[in-house]
């Protein structure tokens, strides 16, 4: 008997489920694979001796295509951080241990930069006590901040609630006939995609947002001051799109005073519109509010990108070929086709490659002025907003598949 684990980890995403479909169904088809099985809340649940059979759980394809549209993570999630194989050896030799108890011959891990540094340790570690188990990552991440991916599972889908928030806020603003300033923050500590998809709001009607900041360039209070005098006088009312990491010259955090640290390092920033809120009230003395999105883009599944969801489901397919075929310590990639239509084609990278790399908007995604994204960057990012899927409502409410509880 060959049985396959699978575990989802970091924050949610309106497409991870999808991938996590994909793996089922793939496993479900297989003549290598009998079983599949899923962690609880991430590699946590291993230590715990918590699982699931989601061969039984999903068993008809009515309930794979359901879970494919629901958001967050159906097995729990987890924050944690493997330490080294040569900080904490015992803690591997528990991991496989239970892997061979349960014949385990293939591990999925799906998520983000954390997440796929976890898979890395444990691929290491698995060649170097010569181990068949085949280790695969499985990305997601709103951020879209993994390298060696044109875009990230979860992303398009943040993306196309963000950049339609921008568009209602924008049609919420322009019925006022007064000067009025709206800053939206939106997520991305290290890298501004998310917000640089806000100018997919733009329309014929508005040309919300006005402004754009990202962290990837410095940003000056005194110039962002003189922006958004001079939008006030064109567009009466102002929407402006920051992220939530801008930061200054010499690289502090617009919001530092209010930041605090993660178990990973990792600052935890909220108060960037705040902090800017006060600036503009106070030396510009117009009516102004921030707005801060927050949580909100990760879980819309009510208003996911069809195709954020159709390559999440088939990157978690092609991971299972890809153990299959004897691949290891790899993720599960897509890669950008050239030519006028979108097309993408899949394959995989190396674990070593991407782990704790953070890809950053390019500067050619950023004007010169800073204070807005180019064309280049509208082209990218509009293919991934893409299509819808018809949500299933029951009284009144979107119905998910329920996150395992047990």
């Amino acid at each position: 008997m060959k049985n396959c684990f699978v575990a989802q980890s970091g924050g949610p995403t309106a497409a991870i489920n999808s991938s996590l479909a994909g793996v089922i169904d793939a496993v479900k088809a297989s003549n290598q694979y009998d079983c599949i099985y899923g962690l609880l809340n991430g590699i946590t649940g291993l230590f715990e001796d918590r699982y699931i059979n989601l061969s039984e759980q999903f068993s008809t394809d009515k309930s794979i295509e359901q879970l494919k549209t629901t958001p967050a993570m159906f097995l729990g999630s987890c924050r944690f951080q493997l330490p080294s194989i040569e900080e904490d050896r015992n803690t591997y030799e528990k991991i496989f241990e239970f892997f061979r108890e349960h014949q385990v011959a293939a591990f999925f891990y799906i998520g983000g930069n954390d997440s796929m540094d976890t898979a890395m340790k444990l691929a290491a570690y698995a060649k170097e006590i010569q181990s068949n188990i085949k280790i695969i990552g499985v990305p997601k991440t709103i951020d879209n901040d993994l390298v060696e991916i044109d875009h990230t599972p979860g992303f398009g889908s943040a993306a196309k609630y963000v950049a339609a928030s921008m568009l209602e806020m924008a049609y919420d603003t322009a019925i006022y006939k007064l000067n009025s300033v709206t800053i939206v923050e939106i997520m991305g500590r290290d890298a501004g995609w998310l917000t640089a998809a806000s100018a997919l709001a733009r329309t014929e009607f508005s040309d919300a947002p006005h402004l754009i900041y990202l962290p990837e360039v410095p940003f000056d209070k005194d110039q962002f001051l003189e922006d958004v005098k001079q939008k006030v006088v064109e567009y009466n009312n102002v929407l402006v799109a920051i992220s939530e990491g801008i930061r200054d010259k010499d690289g502090n955090y617009i919001s530092a005073t209010e930041a605090s640290v993660d178990q990973f390092g990792h600052s935890q920033l909220s108060g960037a519109g705040k902090t800017l809120e006060r600036l503009v009230s106070r030396e510009l003395r117009i009516k102004v509010r921030s707005v801060e999105i927050n949580i909100l883009q990760r879980c819309g599944g009510h208003f996911a990108s069809r195709t954020d969801i159709e390559e999440a489901f088939l990157l978690g397919k092609n991971a299972v070929k890809y153990a299959e075929d004897g691949i290891t310590g790899m993720m599960s990639t897509l890669t950008r086709e050239a030519g006028d239509d979108y097309k993408v084609s899949y394959g995989y990278a190396d674990l070593n490659q991407i782990a704790n790399k953070v890809k950053s908007v390019p500067l050619s995604f950023i004007n010169e002025a800073h204070n807005d994204v180019t064309k280049e960057a509208l082209e990218y990012l509009s293919p991934l907003i893409q299509g819808e899927y018809e949500t299933i409502f029951k009284n009144g409410l979107p119905s998910y598949t329920p996150i395992y509880r047990g």
